[in-house]
């Protein structure tokens, strides 16, 4: 279960280190993930909101008896 994330986490790693706020703006992953840029695709976003929902699934009792969805 502990590992049920790490899909995501590698993408959206991928996907951060390809946007403008890390190539031309010289920012860190953390800086870039944790606020809202207009320099990051609409798919990160949505990676990172995915991967947010995830791993709130592994400390909610409801979903850690179901497993979290499939990735």
């Amino acid at each position: 279960m502990s590992k049920s994330c790490k899909g995501l986490a590698m993408e959206l790693v991928k996907c951060l280190s390809e946007s403008d706020c890390v190539k031309v703006e010289k920012r860190s992953f953390r800086e870039c993930a944790g606020e809202k840029c207009p320099s990051i695709s609409s798919e990160c976003v949505g990676l990172s909101e995915t991967y947010f929902n995830c791993k709130r699934g592994q400390v909610d009792m409801r979903t850690r008896i179901r497993g979290n969805k499939g990735y």
